[in-house]
């Protein structure tokens, strides 16, 4: 399938309708369409601009849609990958609030929300089970999880600070790669 304006739209758009739950949930999603059916990408990049997509400010998904577009058609890409991914929620947001007064009260939707949240559930494991499998491949990627889930989860430091820390270790280990291999090349 054509890289182009129109299909980028539609393929975003796409996963913009099945998008329940937030950014996490992208990933799963992103990797069947993206990866998976039309081989837009691979798996590395996708994680990489996932991974970026949490880490400048704004809603991971259209960050991540938008750093993907960028890569398929430029600029072009950038935008029909936004307006893809935002629209869906925008449309939804509209025709809910027009009803969700009337219809939040009765019994079904409730199981409908509780549906729903379990299939959330579901998508944010796989997300986190993707990103495990690319991100923690060594010894020392385990011991800065554990460090980074401790500073959160045990200290409550702010995200942003955790994923700051991890970007300069990650810095300073690719500095250290490359010292100790123009040390062995010597």
């Amino acid at each position: 399938m054509e890289k182009n304006f129109y299909n980028i739209f539609k393929t975003f758009f796409k996963v913009g309708t099945l998008l329940l739950g937030g950014g996490y949930v992208i990933l799963p999603i992103l990797q069947s369409e993206l990866v998976d059916k039309k081989d837009w990408i691979d798996e590395n990049e996708l994680c990489e601009f996932y991974a970026l997509g949490q880490s400048v400010p704004g809603v991971i998904a259209a960050n991540t849609a938008v750093f993907v577009g960028y890569k398929l058609n430029k600029i072009k890409g950038a935008i029909a990958a936004l307006f893809g991914m935002t629209l869906p929620a925008f449309i939804a947001i509209i025709v809910i609030a027009k009803i969700i007064d009337e219809i939040i009260h009765y019994k079904f939707m409730q199981s409908i929300f509780w549906g729903v949240n379990i299939g959330v559930l579901l998508l944010i494991y796989l997300a986190v089970k993707e990103m495990w499998r690319k991100s923690v491949v060594d010894k020392l990627t385990c011991w800065i999880f554990f460090i980074s889930f401790i500073l959160s989860a045990g200290f409550k430091a702010p995200p942003a600070a955790v994923i700051i820390l991890a970007i300069f270790i990650g810095i300073w280990l690719q500095y250290e790669k490359k010292v100790e291999q123009k040390g062995l090349e010597k």
